[in-house]
C-alpha cells in the first residue's frame, strides 16, 4: 500500500491510497467510495483485497472535505466529486497508469458513472447499491430540506455525524441527468445492488439497467446491506468484479510474467520505499522488507526471517516425516526460531575465538502421545533436516553479472 497525495478539482491536497497485488498487475481501478463515507470503510478495504488478489491494482480517496482530504464538504457538491474522479484518473495516468476500471459504492458510484465518461482508458464499470439519480441523497436529511432551502444552509447529522449542507448541493444534484450520462457510456456495465437496500431501493438499479446500454450485467446482493457491511458481501461483490471484468481487462502475457523453475529464487525490487523487494520463489510470490526501525516499511518479512523461515520449514517437514515413517505419535510441532549475533568468547562450543558469530536458537514444541525416547529421538533428527545441514557445512556463493535480455526467464 502507498498513501498517495494530489491536488483536488477544488484546489485542495487529497488524500490517496493505491493498493497494488503481490505479483505483475494487470490492470488499474479506480475506486469512489459512498457519501460522507471514505476510502477507508471496512467494506473498502475487503473488496481492495479480493482485487489485489487478482492482480488488480486499486486507488482509492477521500472527496474534497471529507476523511483525510483538504477542503470544506459544504463547498462540495456532486459535480466536484466527479470531477474529482477525473483529476484522479488523471493523476494515475501521469503517475501509474489510467484505470482500465472505474468502481463506485453508492452515490460514489453514481458520480463513476458520469466521471467514466471522461475517461477514454475505462474499459468496465461497475456500481454499487448506488442511486439512478443525484437527489435519493437528499432522502438521508429529509427533514432538513425546508431549511435549506429557505436560509441557504443547514447543520444536518449524516450517519451519526453532523455535516452542514448548503443549498448550492440541493441546486447541482437537482441539475444531474445521470440516466443521460449512463446511455451515452458504452461501456460494459456490472450493476450489483440489494434487493433488501433501504437505503437506496432497487428500483434505482433498475433505472440505471434501462438506460444502459448492452453488455450491462445486474448482480443481485440477496442477503447485502446498503454499506456492505454484511459478512462475505463486500468479498463477493470483489470476486465477482474481477471474473466480469476479466472479460475486458487483457490478462497477464507471458513477457508480464518472471517465470522462474521450482528450486529456483528470483529478486528485485519494487520501486516502493527504501527496502521492499518482490521474491519470486517457483510459481510463489511475496514480499520481502525491513522493520521501520531500519528505515523499511514493515510490509513483508525481512532476509532474516526468511533464513530462520527455511531453516523452521526444514526442521518441521523432517521430524514429521521421521514421525510418519516410524509410526511415532506425534500430532502437532511448532518450530521457533531466534537470530543474534554474539560475541564469541561466549560461546563455550564453537571453533571461532575472536569477533561475532551468528547463533540461532531453536527451540521445537512436540505434541502427542510420545514417549520420552521418542521426543529425544525426534529433537536429533531436527538437526538432520537438509537446510540445517547447509547451515553448518562449508557453502560457496558465486556471484557473477546476468545478461539483462535473460532475466525475467526460465533459462
Amino acid at each position: 500500500m502507498e498513501r498517495i497525495t494530489f491536488m483536488g478539482s477544488q484546489g485542495f491536497e487529497l488524500a490517496a491510497r493505491l493498493d497494488r497485488p503481490v505479483g505483475p498487475i494487470k490492470a488499474y481501478a479506480l475506486f469512489a467510495h459512498c457519501f460522507t463515507c471514505g476510502k477507508d470503510l471496512a467494506p473498502a478495504n475487503r473488496i481492495v483485497k479480493a482485487l489485489n488478489n487478482d492482480g488488480i491494482a486499486v486507488l482509492r480517496f477521500d472527496f474534497t472535505g471529507l476523511g483525510k482530504s483538504g477542503g470544506e464538504f459544504e463547498n462540495t457538491n456532486f459535480s466536484s466529486n466527479v470531477a474529482d474522479l477525473v483529476v484522479a484518473a488523471n493523476h494515475m495516468r501521469d503517475h501509474f497508469e489510467a484505470p482500465s476500471l472505474m468502481i463506485g459504492h453508492s452515490l460514489g458510484g453514481t458520480a463513476t458513472l458520469l466521471a467514466a465518461l471522461e475517461v477514454p482508458e475505462v474499459k468496465a464499470v461497475a456500481t454499487l447499491g448506488s442511486p439512478s439519480n443525484a437527489t435519493n441523497v437528499m432522502k438521508q436529511f429529509a427533514g432538513d430540506v425546508d431549511t435549506i432551502e429557505s436560509t441557504g444552509e443547514a447543520d444536518v447529522k449524516l450517519a451519526g455525524r453532523p455535516f452542514k449542507i448548503k443549498k448550492q448541493f440541493l441546486d447541482d444534484i437537482k441539475d444531474q441527468n445521470v440516466l443521460d450520462a449512463v446511455a451515452k457510456l458504452k461501456k460494459p456495465l456490472l450493476i450489483a445492488h440489494s434487493p433488501i437496500d433501504d437505503t437506496v431501493s432497487v428500483d434505482h438499479a433498475a433505472e440505471i439497467f434501462m438506460a444502459a446500454k448492452h453488455p450491462k450485467s445486474f448482480l443481485s446482493l440477496d442477503k447485502g446491506d446498503h454499506l456492505l457491511f454484511n459478512p462475505g458481501t463486500a468479498e463477493y461483490v470483489a470476486k465477482s468484479i474481477a471474473a466480469w471484468a476479466s472479460a475486458y481487462i487483457p490478462d497477464l502475457t507471458e513477457e508480464d510474467m518472471i517465470n522462474i523453475p521450482y528450486g529456483r529464487v528470483a529478486v528485485h525490487p519494487t520501486g516502493y520505499g527504501k527496502f521492499q523487494q518482490h521474491v519470486h520463489a517457483g510459481p510463489h510470490n511475496f514480499l520481502a522488507d525491513e522493520p521501520k526501525a531500519y528505515g523499511g516499511d514493515e510490509t513483508g518479512a525481512t532476509p532474516y526471517n526468511l533464513l530462520l523461515a527455511g531453516l523452521g520449514a526444514c526442521t518441521s517437514m523432517t521430524i514429521k516425516m521421521y514421525a510418519d515413517r516410524k509410526g511415532i505419535e506425534l500430532d502437532d510441532v511448532e518450530i521457533y526460531l531466534d537470530h543474534k549475533k554474539i560475541h564469541a568468547q561466549d560461546c563455550d562450543t564453537c571453533e571461532t575465538e575472536t569477533g561475532k558469530l551468528d547463533k540461532i536458537e531453536r527451540q521445537i514444541v512436540l505434541k502427542g502421545n510420545l514417549s520420552d525416547a521418542e521426543r529425544a529421538r525426534l529433537i536429533e533428527i531436527a538437526d538432520r533436516c537438509p537446510v540445517h545441514r547447509t547451515l553448518h557445512s562449508e557453502v560457496v556463493i558465486t556471484t557473477e553479472e546476468r545478461a539483462e535480455e535473460a532475466a525475467g526467464t526460465a533459462a
